[in-house]
């Protein structure tokens, strides 16, 4: 089974690419029965339903890559040399991960690490086909327009305190601190995110993992921005259900959004 899948644009396609590398829920066999049993029936660091609340990109042009297998596999948004993202002291799961979130062991032995050989085996067989799709789409994308965004989807639990002690700003836009973005197209993402009933930060306390860091290029007209947002916003009190009302409300401003960066990627003749 491949690692992801592509879900072709359906209208007349646009310089966007939807990503969304945290929604996999699956477990390669080869792998499955050294995992704790009670975690993976339901992966908790899962970016729960965010394919599905993107699931309109196509119907405005955008092309969108899904990841099919979990981040307890390999985290798809890591330096695949394992380089932390922050060193604020917070903790971040690594490129193979052993432990939740929160702590708790993630594997049947409680191992403390995954061995470099078989870390290796995971990026060639589940890293690199995502992110190497990722690059053809972006590809093929720049030298149709020009121009491409790449847009990462990601979400978390309102409350995790190893990362961050308080609650989650609603939404958050990463840029790696302005680096993978041109300004203006920056701006034009934080007002249109703004303009909806939702609290918005910029680059705190997530400013864009690696596949925003590594692929944002402006200066060669390649840009990219990360967007977390707190699940409550689109998911029930548990966190643990997609709602419908929620959902569709976020729904509507991420259209918003992508509509008018599209717009500005892409202008309409004669404006």
């Amino acid at each position: 089974m491949e690692p992801f899948v592509i879900h072709p644009a359906t209208a007349p396609l646009v310089p966007i690419l939807v990503s969304v590398p945290h929604c996999g829920t699956a477990f390669p066999a080869e792998l499955k029965d050294q995992y704790r049993p009670d975690l993976i029936e339901a992966p908790d660091d899962t970016d729960w339903f965010v394919n599905k609340l993107y699931d309109f990109a196509p119907s405005l042009g955008i092309t969108m890559i899904t990841a099919v297998y979990s981040r307890w596999v390999i985290d798809l948004n890591r330096d695949p040399q394992d380089k932390p993202l922050y060193t604020d002291g917070r903790i971040i799961t690594g490129l193979c991960p052993t432990t939740i979130f929160l702590g708790e062991p993630l594997y049947k032995d409680q191992r403390k690490e995954v061995a470099a050989e078989e870390t290796e085996r995971r990026l060639q067989t589940y890293f690199w086909p995502y992110h190497n799709a990722l690059q053809k789409q972006l590809q093929e994308l720049k030298a149709t327009f020009g121009k491409v965004l790449l847009w990462d989807c990601h979400s978390i639990r309102q409350y995790v305190p190893t990362i961050y002690k308080e609650k989650f700003p609603d939404l958050i836009l990463g840029d790696a601190d302005g680096a993978a973005a041109a300004p203006a197209l920056i701006e034009r993402a934080y007002k249109q995110l703004g303009s909806a009933k939702y609290s918005v930060s910029h680059n705190f306390p997530f400013k864009g993992g690696y596949i925003t860091r590594n692929n944002g290029k402006p200066l060669e007209n390649q840009h990219a921005l990360q967007l977390e947002m707190s699940k409550i916003k689109y998911m029930d009190d548990t966190e643990r259900s997609y709602h419908d009302e929620r959902a569709g409300e976020m729904r509507t401003l991420l259209k918003s959004t992508l509509t008018a960066l599209a717009d500005y990627l892409q202008p309409k003749k004669g404006t």
